[in-house]
């Protein structure tokens, strides 16, 4: 069957799945991807992983647009990592690293959804297709999630820094 995982495709799959799982968790504990704490940290390892094992899975015998959003993710993700260190940035660094790092789990989604829908169930999947209009709606419903996500975390961002410029700015009596 078509459907069938191979051994490193199934691999590839589980620690997807971790990847996205430590980047649910940074995003709960942490209000971001941290690169600096444990689940971004664990997201970042996992990702780098899960991109390197997808390289070799071809089911098409060539290349997809998955390896190409694979690819893309292990440009950004240094992006994301260094971002504050990098002076092109300045005082938009914060904001830069949230909007990259949220970018690389929006471009983990894609082949997730794309992958689950055309392989699950087994015996009859879901959809036929990428194009398939249930995969063209979980898409959609994913870019309304990661603008919501990254407009939320730019938002407290920004109010994190308002608080701090104000207790910076304020002059005890004494």
């Amino acid at each position: 069957m078509p459907n069938h995982l191979s051994i490193l495709g199934i691999i590839h799959t589980a620690i997807s799945i971790l990847a996205l799982l430590a980047a649910i968790l940074a995003l709960f504990n942490d209000g971001k991807i941290d690169p600096k704490r444990t689940w971004g940290k664990s997201y970042i390892l996992l990702t780098i992983i899960t991109c390197v094992t997808a390289f070799p899975i071809m089911k098409t015998g060539h290349p997809t647009a998955g390896h190409y959003v694979g690819a893309l993710i292990l440009v950004l993700l240094p992006i994301g990592i260094y971002a504050k260190q990098l002076r092109i940035f300045g005082k938009l660094a914060d904001y830069v690293q949230v909007v990259v790092l949220s970018t690389t789990i929006f471009f983990s989604c894609i082949p997730a959804i794309v992958e689950t829908l055309t392989r699950v169930p087994i015996s009859h999947p879901v959809a036929d297709g990428p194009n398939a209009p249930i995969i063209q709606t979980g898409l959609n419903i994913l870019v309304v999630l990661f603008l919501a996500g990254v407009a939320y975390q730019i938002l407290k961002l920004r109010a994190k820094r308002k608080s701090n410029k104000t207790s910076e700015g304020s002059v005890t009596s004494g």
